[in-house]
């Protein structure tokens, strides 16, 4: 996954010919359901985030995934975003925080879980783990139905992304599509998720 270099103060990143207004604003504008400042919003975001959640993470293809992740609930919880109670970057590097946090600790707990299972089949224990299962992927399976409503290249490249735990670059190859296009592709799915989620704007 490729990303340029931010600025010390992503706030107040600019892009373009001419002034972007802040990353504020444009969570504002996306909390209004204003898909064009999502986008920008999400080109200046994602590589602050992506280097946050590394840093926790320690692996790129999962990092890349946790970015999606947390994109997703930037965007689902834009509406409810109250800049007297912070700023902008710093609410959502909470987020980002948070998320790269849970991915880790679900990874240790999935990890104690199977240690788990094999000392229960040693010891010759019966034990129901489906009840467990569907608790842990309730959330991705009605995100996964919600894929159901993108076209058929958005749903590729989120697929790809989310499920298959591909980067960029690697979405972009297996597609044979511009990595441009696979991220126009990404944040339009995300858009779209948010709204089958039915989160207001």
């Amino acid at each position: 996954m490729t990303h340029s270099r931010e600025r010390d103060d992503p706030d107040q990143h600019r892009t373009g010919p001419g002034p972007a207004p802040p990353v504020q604003e444009l969570l504002r504008q996306s909390g209004r359901g204003d898909r064009d400042a999502f986008s920008r919003l999400y080109d200046q975001v994602s590589g602050v985030l992506y280097g946050l959640v590394l840093r926790v993470v320690r692996d790129r293809g999962q990092s890349e995934e946790v970015v999606q992740e947390v994109l997703l609930e930037i965007w689902r919880q834009a509406p409810r975003y109250d800049s007297t109670r912070g700023g902008a970057m710093a609410w959502m590097t909470t987020i980002a925080h948070r998320r790269a946090v849970d991915r880790v600790r679900s990874a240790q707990a999935g990890a104690d879980r199977e240690a788990a299972a094999g000392r229960r089949e040693v010891a010759g224990g019966d034990y129901d783990s489906v009840a467990e299962a569907v608790e842990d992927r309730l959330e991705r399976e009605r995100v996964r139905r919600c894929l159901d409503g993108l076209t058929d290249l958005q749903h590729q490249a989120v697929t790809l992304a989310f499920y298959g735990g591909h980067s960029y670059p690697e979405v972009a190859q297996l597609l044979a599509t511009p990595l441009g296009t696979i991220k126009t592709r990404m944040r339009d799915g995300l858009i779209r998720l948010r709204d089958c989620l039915g989160v207001a704007t």
